[in-house]
């Protein structure tokens, strides 16, 4: 994939290598760019980094990758694009997806629809998620489409400027209209997957709610929440903590049985007996709001309520 820059430049006495910094191209991607022939160009004729740029200058940088991300197949996948452009790709994700492969989920993952859709284009790609989603949560996830915009939304993610809102729908009613779980999470003892809340030794880890609706007849509300921090499983760990565990949470949710193996496993978990069920975490990542990396224009994209969670909470709502 080829992303082209072209910069006019209004200063003297600077270098590429500044200027280029100045524009959030980091170390790494400075040092691609000079490997590459012909990635920095001053007025159609190549310079190196160090070279002095002068009022009047036009800078051109063409980042250049030629191999695809390595071990991930092209496979053809239902992909719901939001939006995309030249350095920003926006998708809506289902449910049952894992964002990469990984053990026993090698061709069903987001990152091998993303590998088709390119190969299809003949667009060598790098697969690069900025805010990943757990593979039964649905909703917007980014994906950057060049080493650049990657760098720049990763700077964001770490700064908090990119900002996430979720729908969840969890058993019980009785919430406070707001509020926030501010409580520490950690891997839970012999367990590679599950998550828990550890004064001791987790992660600083921070949760905003807004209750949305409640369903009495269900004993079911639907929340909005607002991530300050972005742990493994953490709205899902927080609201078990404060007793309000999402709908069809097979691994937080006490209402949530397994199958007779007694294994907990995104393919086996089976919801206990009841009229209104959903088979997995009741959660949609609803709202994505960020800067563009390249331009600096502010996006905000929404992503309807999935069907599942529409029937879960039934239309007899306060």
């Amino acid at each position: 994939m080829i992303r082209t820059l072209t910069y006019q430049i209004h200063s003297d006495a600077q270098t590429v290598k500044q200027f280029l910094s100045a524009q959030g191209f980091s170390r790494q991607t400075i040092i691609a760019l000079k490997k590459q022939s012909e990635s920095i160009l001053v007025n159609e004729i190549r310079v190196p980094v160090n070279h002095v740029l002068h009022y009047g200058d036009t800078l051109t940088i063409t980042l250049s990758e030629i191999h695809s991300s390595e071990k991930i197949l092209p496979i053809s996948l239902p992909l719901n694009i939001v939006y995309e452009d030249e350095d920003v790709l926006v998708l809506n994700k289902p449910a049952d997806m894992p964002i990469h492969p990984s053990l026993n989920n090698y061709e069903n993952t987001l990152a091998n629809g993303v590998a088709f859709y390119y190969q299809t284009q003949n667009s060598p790609f790098v697969f690069r998620c900025i805010n990943r989603l757990d593979r039964d949560t649905t909703g917007l996830t980014i994906i950057a489409k060049n080493r650049l915009s990657a760098g720049i939304l990763s700077e964001q993610m770490s700064r908090r400027e990119i900002s996430r809102e979720y729908m969840a729908i969890v058993d019980g009613i009785g919430l406070p209209e707001h509020g926030t779980i501010n409580a520490p999470i950690g891997r839970a003892d012999g367990s590679t997957i599950e998550r828990c809340v550890d004064n001791r030794n987790g992660e600083h880890a921070v949760t905003h709610y807004q209750v949305e609706k409640i369903n009495p007849s269900r004993n079911l509300t639907q929340i909005r929440l607002r991530l300050e921090t972005g742990r493994t499983h953490q709205i899902r760990v927080h609201m078990a903590y404060i007793g309000y565990p999402l709908a069809g949470d097979f691994l937080y949710n006490p209402s949530v049985t397994t199958s007779a193996t007694g294994k907990s496993t995104d393919n086996e978990a089976v919801i206990c007996p009841d009229a209104y069920t959903i088979s997995r975490q009741a959660l949609h990542a609803q709202k994505l709001s960020f800067t563009h990396p390249i331009t600096g224009e502010p996006l905000v994209f929404e992503a309807p309520l999935p069907k599942d969670m529409e029937r879960l909470l039934g239309e007899q709502v306060l």
